[in-house]
């Protein structure tokens, strides 16, 4: 079954966590072991997996991207004036895979799943598929 988590972002880049509900998802499978596909349907959010426990992680990852690919209108053959945005897509990854155990995603102690918004805020939408 595919279901669908809809995301709100409320700032051009940040990094939202979105592991609560991911992990509401797998229980509602009822699947034990396995593996979680989750998909963003966007070309300019991706998606990752890093520290939850300090939100300053998050925010030095979206100031260390921004600095790596920066906006810079100017330097950029598409016209949208977004490319920053589809480079950062690219390099995080539109997609992960996460394996399920004991019926909850396995993540390490610090670990959380984050949407990565890099052309916001949008309403974004991330596909979710439970393999067993």
């Amino acid at each position: 079954m595919i279901r669908f988590l809809e995301v709100k972002t409320t700032k051009r880049e940040e990094m939202v966590e979105v592991t609560r509900p991911v992990r509401d998802f797998v229980l509602a499978s009822g699947v034990m072991e396995g593996v979680l596909h989750l998909w963003s349907l966007h070309t300019t959010c991706a998606l990752t997996v890093n520290e939850h426990a300090d939100p300053d992680v998050a925010k030095d990852m979206v100031w260390k991207m921004g600095e790596l690919v920066p906006k810079d209108e100017g330097a950029y053959r598409h016209a949208e004036g977004n490319s920053d945005s589809h480079v950062k897509t690219t390099l995080f990854g539109p997609g992960l895979t996460l394996i399920i155990d004991h019926g909850d995603i396995m993540l390490g102690t610090w670990q959380g799943v984050f949407l990565a918004e890099w052309d916001g805020p949008r309403a974004r939408r991330i596909a979710m598929k439970v393999s067993s």
